[in-house]
């Protein structure tokens, strides 16, 4: 029976092969294709007793990595043999001297930026925020890391049903937080299109299976309704002589979600749900006029919403997105997303960066990517900055929608939305940013906190007695402006952390206390600081003077009598906290936490409060122990990707009779007697206690919070189902 399975393993390992060298056929000679071969005979020795967590062979994951730098991405033939051999050199006995000796210094650069770090780690970083700085530092070197490294996160994705669910968790958050938005930013929108899919998948699991029921039911309708909808265009475009291609497709799942959210309304009411995209084929100097002609053929037929047009090929986006949409309304009353471009834009949204250089030269607006990449290697060169600072820096700008500022000169800056003045002077150059003394935005002063909107001009006045304030900080939005504002201050802290040592160094000879490195760290611990740089630092503005020194001092020489006096005092509070402990374990339900089911303390969190029956994870604190989150909690997607390393696994040991506090909030038309109907159903047909209830009535609709005690999710569930059928309630949704 193995024998058989080894077989058709073998013959499924040369399919996907024979299907790698199909997707890039076009972009390799006969010598590539040798080349291929050998990074593909290796990766199949390599990894040939191991496999996935499905029990599938391991070598499936490369090639099938190999297949998306290649086919979605569009790659070349380094990139496949790198996609091919990306886990050789951390998981097997192949060094990356051995790589280059084989292939050449370029495939072990790239397959080196690929390897994740396996160090020990300090651990209060994220691994996951150090392993994503690692890979962006090869942006200086060689885009294609990234690019190898989200083909790589994308087939995990596909393949993430093999996983423990805690693990399924982390890596979709992990996804949307970093990934998806780099995805996008490097203009690989089909990828980030799937890579948010999938992470809403595992995310929001009953959210996701509901969407995606509901598009599958009405994808016969839909594709009925696109080829009523493109019959006149066809006709005219064909009568123009276009060379054109028209596709419908629904939007995504994500989006969808998000329209739900945004505009508080359900599935049904999204008026957008499935877009028309018209690809024309032009030469580079007709692209424009060509892709204005059709959009004047679609709205000769159909009504446009002129707050629904986006012009993105006079102004592309900074990722290199070049486009025309507008959204009209089509038959029967519905409106329809209808996207314009041509081939050449076309193939840069879909691939982004690789396409990006394909076409470098032909198109001087392209050169808004080399800014970016520009911009991220002045982040990366800051070697003071947390990794978690970085990522959250780096993370700042890559999804944010964009604003087109003029200069006093007419040049045009591209920055994100809600970017102020101080944005703009930081944009310009570092030295005018630091000097920024206040700022001009269409003739008129305006103050730090000014936003600014798409066309404004700025201009910005300077003085050199200005420098760099803690408070800007809370005036930008660009992770260059925050990044450059940050060095500033931490320049003037060493300054005066300098001058703050010299000081104390003075007062602890004068009073014959001997400073060394031991001295240090127990006056860095007396005083409860994170280094030595905060203490010279407070040392250097006075916050700690000679008082706090007397206090240290005094501490330090209380010898054996302090030493135990400290001891007993801690054994009290240890035995205190045990008694502590036990007395809340009895007071709330029991959680059963990690792999080995402990018993620990914790607290509820506030921001999702979880009740019996929910999915949970445990998150530890810094200061206030363990706190337990629901998986759908607004902050779960943050944690479970930034502190990873912090997530513990969690389940409720005990989810009947007790009782959880639940908030829930009710809307739909006012109606005289609708609150007693409310609470005679909460408290006498379903018996349960209200804690509290406030509903406001506005011009006929109404919106109320109520609080409610229940006993775990189903007695919560049920209370739901039978709230929605009091006539007037539209919605009803647990906070």
């Amino acid at each position: 029976m193995n024998s058989i399975n080894l077989d058709i393993e073998r013959k499924e390992i040369l399919n996907r092969y024979r299907g790698l060298l199909r997707d890039c056929s076009d972009k390799t000679n006969k010598e590539d294709k040798k080349r291929i071969r050998k990074a593909f005979n290796i990766a199949v020795e390599a990894h040939k007793d191991m496999r996935r967590k499905s029990g599938e062979p391991y070598i499936y994951h490369p090639i099938d990595v190999a297949r998306i730098a290649a086919k979605d991405i569009g790659l070349g033939t380094s990139s496949i043999i790198c996609a091919l051999l990306h886990d050789v050199v951390e998981d097997t006995d192949y060094s990356l001297e051995d790589i280059e000796r084989i292939f050449d210094s370029k495939v072990a650069r790239i397959i080196d930026g690929l390897t994740k770090i396996s160090d020990v780690y300090d651990q209060n970083v994220s691994m996951q925020a150090e392993n994503f700085r690692k890979m962006l530092l090869t942006l200086s070197d060689d885009v294609r890391v990234i690019l190898i490294k989200l083909a790589d996160r994308l087939h995990n994705m596909r393949t993430l049903s093999s996983m423990p669910k805690h693990k399924q968790l982390k890596i979709a958050s992990e996804t949307l937080y970093l990934y998806a938005p780099l995805a996008h930013r490097l203009g690989l929108y089909a990828i980030k299109t799937e890579l948010e899919d999938l992470g809403l998948k595992y995310t929001k699991s009953e959210i996701y299976k509901a969407i995606s029921e509901k598009l599958a039911e009405s994808k016969r309708s839909r594709v009925r309704y696109i080829n009523k909808f493109t019959i006149p265009l066809k006709e005219e475009l064909n009568k123009q002589e276009f060379d054109y291609t028209i596709t419908g497709r629904p939007k995504s799942i994500f989006s969808i979600r998000n329209k739900m959210l945004q505009q508080g309304v359900e599935f049904e009411e999204v008026f957008d749900k499935f877009a028309i995209r018209i690809i024309v084929k032009a030469k580079p100097e007709d692209e424009k006029s060509f892709c204005w002609r059709v959009y004047s053929i679609v709205t000769d037929f159909y009504k446009p919403n002129p707050d629904r047009l986006r012009d993105w090929i006079s102004t592309p986006k900074a990722n290199g997105y070049e486009s025309l949409h507008t959204t009209v309304m089509g038959p029967n009353g519905k409106w329809v997303e209808v996207q314009i471009r041509t081939e050449r834009m076309n193939d840069i949204a879909e691939k982004g960066f690789a396409a990006h250089w394909k076409y470098k030269g032909s198109n001087s607006k392209e050169s808004n990517l080399d800014n970016w990449i520009n911009r991220i290697r002045e982040l990366l060169e800051n070697p003071d900055a947390n990794a978690i600072d970085f990522v959250d820096n780096f993370k700042m700008n890559l999804f944010s929608e964009e604003i087109f500022i003029f200069t006093p000169n007419g040049d045009l800056k591209t920055l994100p939305k809600d970017a102020t003045p101080l944005d703009f002077a930081y944009e310009i150059h570092t030295e005018v940013g630091s000097h920024c003394l206040g700022a001009k935005v269409n003739g008129k002063l305006v103050p730090f906190s000014h936003l600014l909107k798409s066309g404004d001009q700025v201009e910005i006045i300077t003085s050199n007695k200005q420098s760099p304030k803690e408070d800007w900080l809370s005036f930008v939005k660009t992770s260059r402006a925050r990044s450059k504002i940050k060095n500033s201050l931490n320049e003037e802290k060493k300054k005066i952390g300098q001058e703050g040592k010299e000081l104390l160094l003075r007062k602890l000879r004068h009073i014959k206390i001997n400073f060394n490195h031991k001295t240090e760290n127990e006056m860095i611990k007396f005083f409860n600081l994170k280094n030595s740089l905060e203490m010279y630092f407070l040392f250097g503005t006075g916050k700690l003077n000679n008082k706090h020194i007397r206090s240290f001092v005094n501490t330090k020489n209380q010898g054996w009598y302090g030493l135990l006096k400290r001891k007993i005092s801690s054994k009290e509070n240890k035995n205190n906290n045990v008694h502590e402990t036990v007395k809340k374990v009895n007071s709330q339900p029991i959680i059963l936490f990690g792999n080995d089911d402990q018993i620990l303390d914790y607290k509820l969190a506030k921001c999702c409060s979880s009740i019996g029956g929910d999915d949970i994870f445990g998150f530890t604190t810094i200061n206030e122990g363990i706190k337990v989150h629901n998986i759908n909690c607004p902050n779960a997607i943050q944690l479970q990707s930034r502190f990873a390393y912090r997530i513990i696994k969690a389940k409720w040991a005990t989810i009947d009779n007790l009782e959880y506090s639940a908030v829930l909030r009710v809307s739909g038309f006012d109606q005289i007697g609708l609150v007693n109907k409310i609470t005679k159903l909460i408290s006498k047909e379903m018996n349960v206690n209200i804690s509290s209830i406030n509903i406001k009535s506005n011009n006929g609709v109404f919106e109320g919070r109520l609080s409610v005690i229940v006993i775990n999710k189903v007695h919560l569930e049920s209370l739901i189902s039978k709230l929605e059928t009091i006539e007037g309630i539209e919605s009803v949704e647990r906070l």
